[in-house]
């Protein structure tokens, strides 16, 4: 991302301005050699601290058939949670080998269909989901290769709907109340299932590496359980997701570097320590990949002044293709990219359109005085905005584009009001009467003059 010397926002090498005029807005822009760029600065990391490394990204992030591509010409796996996120990778082209599938509450039909193509790993969230799984895999006499998902009890300082290695989350199986090591005991003694490893994960957008640590020493010595109880010697320890990324120029990024070498000094002492083989370090970053490489640009439809109390810029999209405010009080930085050489002069609060008072984006942005027209950049929208989006209002997703080398090209087109229809159906007892020939009906209009 450059400003122009006439001031205009460009990305990938494109013009926001054409981008604008050629595309609509609101526009999801995902700038590609960043998400490459990404993708090899964590591989490069980890394999400098650590010999066996496995890297899957995290594609509820943004979950497309075009990032799935890109992600697996950048030698990444990929991880996914449901029956869609399974379905695209492989409409894809990823190999089902290379996949990952999580979620704490996996039905009979998204077990049937991994268990059909051969995932690569079920990573296990519950005891139910772990007999069902057995009893899909003897039906298909397919054996499935399992990660069991535990609870490391470890705090991340993050919002509390994000984290999800606390004990009382309803995410992975306990250490403590042996819930965890009942798991094990049940796939150790299964025909068709194989314990390949654990699985932790603490939570989203952590951006401090001390909470990583303390949780792989948790998993390291339940790893050491298994082996001093069943002589079972685990091959992975997947120590997840949650890498923290910069939404205001304020934040501290998080360090990777910091990241592999502590957390790879961990593994290696505990394994020291306990005599075990060396297991293969996997992690599964996704808003890390994608979230800095993401930008939604709108066009400001009119402002709204209330002298003394608050100036409204509202633009043309809001919390349908941007719901973190609401969900999560997240925080953004926006930039009037058509003007984004002059001066931030005035604070303005950056409203949407939908039928909402909660429904801002941004509560005090900085920028120049903005005027209906302008083209409104908000930053760092990579992550869970295409894929929370919504049609509330009966508002059609955006378009998503990938920008490179001053190349645009679009990955997801934009809805149109007939593709809102497509699903919808009218039952035969409600269209056997005109609609024009029931009411209600407005008062007659007023004949003016």
């Amino acid at each position: 991302m450059q400003i122009t010397g006439d001031g205009e926002l460009e990305i990938g090498g494109c013009r926001i301005t054409r981008l604008a005029r050629d595309f609509g807005t609101p526009l999801h822009i995902m700038d590609e050699e960043m998400m490459r760029s990404n993708c090899r600065d964590i591989r490069t990391s980890l394999h400098q601290h650590y010999p066996k490394v496995f890297v899957a990204y995290a594609s509820k992030a943004f979950c497309t058939l075009a990032m799935c591509r890109l992600i697996h010409e950048e030698s990444l796996g990929l991880d996914v949670c449901s029956g869609g996120e399974l379905f695209t990778a492989l409409e894809a082209g990823i190999p089902p080998e290379n996949i990952l599938f999580h979620g704490n509450c996996k039905t009979p039909r998204e077990i049937e269909m991994g268990v059909r193509v051969g995932i690569g790993r079920f990573i296990v969230d519950n005891l139910d989901e772990l007999d069902l799984l057995s009893e899909i895999s003897r039906k298909f006499r397919r054996r499935a290769h399992v990660q069991i998902r535990l609870n490391p009890g470890v705090e991340a300082h993050t919002h509390h709907y994000i984290q999800t290695g606390l004990i009382d989350s309803k995410f992975g199986l306990g250490i403590t109340d042996g819930q965890a090591m009942k798991a094990v005991e049940r796939v150790l003694g299964s025909e068709y299932l194989v314990l390949e490893g654990v699985h932790s994960h603490i939570g989203s957008q952590i951006l401090t590496v001390e909470p990583y640590v303390l949780a792989t020493q948790v998993v390291m010595s339940f790893v050491g359980d298994v082996k001093e109880k069943y002589g079972y010697s685990l091959r992975e320890v997947n120590l997840g997701g949650g890498f923290g990324v910069r939404y205001k120029a304020a934040d501290t990024g998080f360090s990777l570097d910091e990241y592999a070498e502590r957390v790879s000094r961990v593994v290696r002492e505990s394994c020291h320590i306990q005599r075990l083989d060396l297991p293969c370090i996997m992690v599964e970053p996704g808003r890390y990949i994608v979230g800095e490489a993401g930008t939604t640009l709108y066009t400001v439809c009119g402002i709204k002044d209330i002298p003394g109390v608050r100036k409204y810029v509202m633009v043309d999209g809001g919390m349908s293709e941007n719901p973190r405010v609401t969900l999560y009080q997240a925080e953004y930085e926006a930039i009037l990219a058509n003007r984004a050489l002059e001066e931030s002069t005035e604070t303005v609060s950056i409203a949407g359109k939908h039928c909402e008072e909660g429904d801002m984006l941004i509560v005090d942005a900085k920028m120049p005085q903005a005027k209906p027209g302008d083209t409104l950049a908000i930053l760092t929208t990579g992550a869970y905005h295409y894929s929370m989006a919504s049609n509330y209002n009966r508002y059609p997703r955006p378009a998503v584009i990938f920008v490179r080398a001053g190349l645009a090209d679009v990955v997801v087109e934009r809805e149109s009001y007939a593709n809102l229809l497509a699903r919808d159906r009218i039952p035969a007892r409600l269209v056997q009467t005109d609609a024009r020939d029931i009411g209600p009906h407005l008062p007659a209009a007023g004949n003016p003059g």
